[in-house]
């Protein structure tokens, strides 16, 4: 009886026996996948009809595929996705890590051609994006207090997704030694994409601009 490193689960390497000759070797099939060994049951790689790794264990013709020098089945594939395509064949269920996006298991299942898999994830999709669509925009305001010589300055300052949205006069202010200056009140405002205002990363330096032209009132 041989040994090799086989990634059982999809996710982590241990050891596992496996026959090299007679009954066992026709029974579990060992895949390398952009550099990653992964063992699994022809049962299981034969769950989904006319898909690539059904063929795989059928021994295809019209499949042109290789072997490396272990006798694992060479699959140019990225192996972060390949497991979750794996644990879908064994228990029907998706389970993608948070740094996983749906789309990215769907160009390995459209690869694979599983098409239960497919229709599932195009499922998922159009249901994040619907429950998107339909998520109210939220606006944070601001009041900003400035001067007349300030407002071009100001309003070339706006980023960061702040826009304009009224400019109020509030009459004149006396500074000794010069002219009266017109001040204003701008109201200024910001979209909320899906973010609790306050959990921001670090405001940038014209942020902080705003912020601080706002502390005047």
């Amino acid at each position: 009886m041989a040994e090799c490193q086989c990634d059982v689960s999809g996710y982590g390497s241990r050891r596992c026996p496996v026959r090299s000759t007679g009954e066992g070797s026709s029974k579990w099939v060992r895949l390398n996948v952009g550099g990653t060994y992964f063992l699994t049951t022809r049962q299981t790689l034969c769950r989904e009809p006319k898909s690539f790794l059904y063929r795989l264990c059928q021994a295809d013709p019209e499949l042109d595929s290789d072997k490396d020098e272990s006798g694992a089945y060479l699959i140019d594939r990225d192996p972060v996705y390949f497991g979750p395509v794996l644990n879908y064949l064994r228990h029907g269920k998706l389970v993608l890590n948070k740094n996983l996006t749906e789309e990215g298991a769907l160009e390995e299942a459209e690869f694979y051609n599983i098409t239960s898999l497919i229709k599932l994830i195009k499922d998922k999709i159009r249901e994040r994006d619907t429950k998107t669509a339909h998520t109210p925009v939220k606006h944070v305001y601001r009041v900003l207090q400035c001067q007349e010589e300030e407002l071009t300055q100001m309003v070339s300052t706006m980023s960061d997704g702040w826009k304009f949205e009224q400019l109020v006069s509030i009459g004149s202010s006396y500074n000794y030694g010069n002219e009266d200056q017109a001040e204003f009140l701008c109201v200024v405002s910001k979209e909320l994409h899906n973010q609790t205002y306050g959990n921001n990363s670090q405001p940038s330096e014209k942020a902080k601009i705003l912020q601080e032209r706002g502390s005047r009132i």
